[in-house]
């Protein structure tokens, strides 16, 4: 049994040594340790050696399993090697490395950052929500009744928990004033969902700028002032702007704004870009309600007035830089990203 085990490694360490690829090394190593190979074969006669003889014979069989092992993985590093070596063959390594494109920021960040930047200056502050949301905040506390189409599963993505993807970046609204005593002057940027048909100027999955500015003796005319500046601020001081009355279940009066869009080759047409209007009461009993408040004495909100704006940064970008087709925005075309680079 002794001298088959020393064979064996001898002829094993002989055929790793003749290898001249990784296959060869497989091959190798299938022969003599896989399930039957030549060592894993001998190991089974074990159960004949005599009593006496199974420490040495087994500690033979350990080394040599160890012998062959090691010189597999040498050899393996060998023929690897060489094959590295082969594959930069006639290939100049002096020779400098080819220039990568530089990347870019795609054309939603540049006008989200350049949104709120302006918006930061004229004071309000970032704020954050859920984009996994509760009917309460995206539309109880928003005054929007059950019956109100958007809430019917054909237009809100609803889970099978009740939950639902916000379907507009108002629920920060609630979330805002519950977080904070008046006043309130915050922004919102971030994803809302719908089951819009995708067309021109419609995605399912789009990007929304809340605004939200809650106070004593807030008006009309503040927000008017504060979207016509905005606007202008991002578009250039001959920006057209108009507000068309509108209804929003939130707000009261509401209005919808709409800039005009220029693109070389067409005629200028109308683009909406945002809903706004002064927050309805409702809105302020229903947060009063929530944090267990009474309207009157104790109320937090009941009695204050405030404005609200949701703006489509998509349409903003669609403006900014002429854009035809809103869906240009999400196919991740490098020949359209590179024009803002």
């Amino acid at each position: 049994m002794k001298e088959e085990i020393v064979r064996i490694q001898r002829d094993a360490l002989a055929r790793i040594a003749q290898a001249s690829d990784r296959r060869g090394v497989e091959d190798a190593r299938v022969a003599i340790l896989g399930k039957k190979g030549e060592l894993t074969l001998a190991q089974t006669g074990m159960k004949d050696v005599p009593r006496e003889e199974k420490p040495a014979v087994g500690q033979l069989l350990n080394e040599a399993r160890k012998a062959i092992t090691e010189a597999l993985d040498a050899k393996l590093e060998e023929v690897q090697a060489q094959a590295d070596k082969a594959a930069v063959a006639g290939v100049d390594l002096t020779l400098p490395a080819r220039s990568l494109p530089p990347g870019g920021l795609h054309p939603l960040t540049i006008v989200r950052d350049e949104a709120v930047r302006i918006l930061r200056h004229m004071g309000f502050a970032l704020a954050d929500g859920p984009e996994i949301e509760d009917e309460f905040h995206c539309f109880d506390a928003l005054n929007t009744p059950e019956d109100h189409p958007a809430r019917n599963e054909k237009d809100t993505f609803y889970f099978d928990s009740g939950k639902l993807l916000r379907t507009h970046t108002s629920s920060v609204q609630i979330r805002s004033m519950e977080k904070q005593l008046p006043p309130v002057r915050v922004i919102a940027p971030g994803s809302a969902y719908r089951r819009d048909e995708i067309d021109a100027t419609h995605l399912s999955a789009f990007n929304q700028l809340e605004g939200l500015y809650v106070d004593t003796d807030v008006s009309v005319g503040d927000l008017k002032g504060t979207l016509e500046y905005f606007l202008r601020a991002l578009f250039g001081s001959g920006t057209e702007v108009r507000f068309r009355p509108h209804f929003f279940p939130f707000t009261e009066p509401s209005f919808e704004i709409d800039v005009k869009l220029k693109v070389d080759g067409q005629a200028p047409r109308w683009v909406e870009i945002a809903g706004c209007g002064m927050v309805d009461p409702n809105v302020f009993e229903a947060v009063d309600r929530e944090l267990g408040l009474d309207p009157g004495a104790q109320a937090r909100y009941t009695g204050l007035t405030g404005f609200a704006f949701g703006i489509g940064l998509d349409r903003l970008a669609m403006i900014r830089w002429g854009i035809r087709d809103i869906r240009a925005l999400i196919e991740n075309d490098v020949r359209f990203l590179a024009q803002f680079q």
